[in-house]
């Protein structure tokens, strides 16, 4: 240690270092306010595709353009609760599964004011969504894959949202929360295919979601399909909830 020996009572000293200065404290101003927002990115299933909800925005900037619903956090609030207003709001559906994607930042993002999102995703039954909604707030249902391009940064969002709920359902049932109480075989096939985007191969899939041993199998039948009708299922929750499982990929 380096210093300039001084004595005190006889004892050699080494000479004090500097001290550090406090920190400047930070002052809050007018100029630096920050909002805080949330954005949801609302995922169905028609039985066919995977479909995200959009509206139309009413107000500047981009107004007229497509958008993912949102708003802003309340004092009031944390952000799982903001989520919940919000999407109860858009859908009028209260007990929705939904999940945090991330927080979006940039700078840039919003060119009126400095607006930092954090965006949730979540997973709903199109039939029980409000169309009397749709219109009050100039509503519409995509398909992901035909979805027009969105403002600011939802479109990063939604590709977030994608490819987290891809991951989840593999080692989750969550997917089931698309589909009505009861459905077939191959509304569940077409469901699983939409959110991975690929084809499966029907028999390999009846197998391995028949090992899973987490439906029930009705005795009802969905005579829309063909003369003989295809039976219908149920997701049994409590099952899922009692079995052993490893969460391993269900490779599908």
């Amino acid at each position: 240690m380096k210093g300039n020996p001084v004595k005190c009572l006889g004892l050699p000293f080494l000479e004090a270092p500097s001290l550090i200065p406090p920190p400047v404290m930070y002052e809050h101003t007018d100029k630096e306010r920050l909002l805080l927002a949330v954005d949801c990115i609302v995922f169905g299933f028609d039985g066919e595709k995977l479909k995200i909800l959009l509206i139309k925005r009413g107000f500047e900037p981009e107004k007229g353009k497509w958008s993912l619903v949102g708003g802003f956090l309340k004092k009031n609030e944390v952000l799982h609760d903001a989520a919940t207003r919000i999407l109860t709001l858009y859908t009028g559906l209260d007990d929705v599964y939904m999940e945090q994607v991330g927080t979006f930042s940039d700078i840039d993002r919003d060119p009126e004011e400095r607006t930092v999102s954090t965006a949730y995703y979540a997973l709903i039954n199109i039939k029980n969504h409000s169309q009397k909604l749709n219109r009050q707030f100039s509503a519409r249902w995509f398909s992901v894959e035909e979805a027009p391009p969105l403002i600011f940064d939802h479109d990063k969002m939604v590709r977030y949202a994608l490819d987290r709920l891809k991951i989840k359902a593999e080692t989750e049932p969550i997917g089931f929360e698309l589909l009505p109480e009861k459905f077939t075989m191959r509304q569940l096939q077409n469901l699983y295919e939409a959110i991975w985007n690929v084809s499966l191969d029907k028999r390999n899939f009846i197998s391995k979601v028949r090992s899973l041993d987490i439906l029930e199998k009705l005795d009802e039948k969905d005579m829309t399909s063909s003369r003989k009708g295809s039976f219908l299922y149920r997701f049994d929750a409590e099952k899922y909830r009692t079995v052993e499982r490893n969460r391993a990929s269900l490779n599908l």
